[in-house]
């Protein structure tokens, strides 16, 4: 009994000394921050109080700033220090008060998770990171003076999810200003999901390495255009890039950066959709999109180091080119035998709607740009890459198909008589009409690969089954695979 009353008591201790401190643009830094009726008028103040496990909740509105926003602190894995926007409202950072050269923000700490916030103006990077274990979710970051987004310094094992990063220009030579970087002496593991970059005027990611060799970087679901221009649209110049994915490259040409792309998409750039940039290192291309860049679409041209490979699998290509040398493994592409692409094979190759407002998640909007119609012959065209997918197989490039079924629910492509749907709120309905039997093990993923709940072992008999699945789950689009025996089903369904 004793060990349990200890472990309670330092468990409520630790509660205790959490704080929350707000911030207002109606605040006084003379206030002492902690309530709604008395925050403080400055994120610095707020910074300079935080402890691991504290919370700074930012109110909406415009903050100017002059210096730079140094984090320093760092929180734990088991206790971040959160920077927040408060509820739904909108705090925007206007560095416009910096000097060139200078950042907005800084971070060098461990373990912080920033949300929620608009950062712009600043007279370099909007947010450099050199610190590990961070996660940047639902920002963006504009008409900075560089990259709107760098990770540098050793920076390792961040995330950087559903961030937006546009319209950033270095005066006087437009040449390095990129929407996301990991580059220079960055280190391993840092991962984007779901980000947008465009109108940047050098590139929208770079990976350009200098100072550190052999890391790795991944990203999904993102997305990249017009890069190499202003934001008016006129050309950069010269020294402006304008790649949509740079993922790596180096001064004498011999750094590695193993890049991984899943489910990208890049198009109408300055110059190439995808860019080795004379990268060392891995490069992987799955499931990508490549429409209208000026430069070959996809690009690989130089001999890799010892043990390292290139791929390039499951990929689309349209309106374009591709250079690829002969050591890059290539399978199931849109420009291999057996495929022809034209206009006819997409609901829609306008743009519209793709610089648009995110959903109220985070989550990048649905448009119908670049998604496959149900008769393409790229539909259930792809190798399975050990990633979630519809159907009897995946289909090629950056998106699956979608169908309406109503009711506020959008079944997505799926294997015929295999389907699931929104009961009510709680409860997921998964219809089975197959020629299956016996034992089956069903799945629940989000769209980032997380498990949400696993049911094994459930009895299936031949003939219509219907299964009820009790769970909570936000508005999205989830992927439910089923195993039976050795065959395995798969379907989408998109919650409303």
């Amino acid at each position: 009994m004793k060990i349990y009353f200890l472990v309670l008591v330092l468990f409520f201790t630790k509660l205790a000394v959490s704080s929350n401190y707000y911030v207002a643009s109606n605040g006084s830094d003379s206030n002492n921050g902690t309530t709604l009726e008395t925050p403080f008028a400055s994120i610095a103040t707020a910074v300079s109080k935080v402890a691991a496990g504290d919370s700074i909740l930012v109110r909406g509105g415009t903050y100017q700033h002059n210096v730079t926003i140094y984090l320093k602190t760092s929180g734990t894995e088991s206790a971040n220090i959160y920077l927040l926007a408060y509820a739904d409202e909108k705090p925007v950072l206007d560095f416009s008060g910096t000097a060139f050269g200078k950042r907005g923000m800084a971070l060098s700490a461990n373990y912080w998770t920033i949300k929620g916030i608009e950062m712009m103006y600043a007279g370099d990077n909007a947010l450099n990171i050199s610190g590990n274990f961070n996660t940047i979710e639902f920002c963006s970051f504009h008409d900075n003076k560089d990259t709107g987004l760098q990770l540098g310094g050793g920076a390792h094992d961040n995330n950087i999810i559903n961030c937006d990063s546009y319209f950033n220009a270095d005066p006087t030579d437009y040449g390095d200003a990129d929407g996301f970087a990991a580059k220079l002496d960055v280190g391993s593991n840092n991962y984007f999901y779901g980000c947008r970059a465009w109108f940047n005027c050098d590139d929208g990611w770079d990976g350009y390495m200098r100072g550190n060799d052999d890391v790795s970087t991944k990203l999904e679901n993102c997305w990249t255009w017009s890069n190499g221009y202003f934001k008016d649209g006129t050309d950069a110049g010269k020294s402006a890039n304008g790649n949509g994915f740079k993922v790596g490259g180096s001064d004498d040409k011999m750094l590695k950066h193993n890049f991984t792309l899943v489910n990208c998409l890049s198009f109408y750039n300055k110059a190439k959709g995808f860019d080795q940039n004379n990268n060392k290192g891995d490069i992987k291309w799955y499931n990508c999109t490549a429409y209208g860049n000026k430069g070959a679409d996809y690009s690989i041209y130089l001999a890799l180091a010892a043990g390292k490979i290139a791929e390039v699998k499951n990929c689309v290509l349209f309106n374009g080119t591709q250079s690829l040398a002969s050591f890059v493994v290539q399978e199931t592409n849109s420009w291999n035998a057996n495929f022809t692409v034209d206009k006819s094979d997409f609901l829609s190759v306008d743009t519209t709607g793709i610089s648009g407002p995110r959903q109220a998640d985070g989550s990048l909007p649905e448009v119908a740009f670049m998604h496959l119609t149900d008769n393409s012959d790229l539909v259930n065209a792809g190798i399975d890459l050990g990633f979630p997918f519809l159907g009897v197989a995946p289909d090629l490039g950056a998106f699956e198909t979608t169908v309406e079924t109503g009711n506020g629910i959008k079944q997505l492509n799926s294997t015929h008589g295999f389907v699931a749907f929104q009961s009510n709120s709680s409860t997921i309905t998964i219809r089975i009409e197959l020629e299956v039997e016996g034992s089956a093990d069903l799945s629940l993923y989000n769209l980032s690969g997380r498990l949400i709940l696993k049911n094994n072992s459930t009895e299936l008999k031949q003939g219509l089954n219907e299964i009820y699945i009790p769970v909570d789950l936000l508005s999205g689009i989830y992927l439910l695979k089923m195993n039976n025996h050795d065959k395995s089903y798969s379907t989408k369904v998109m919650i409303h």
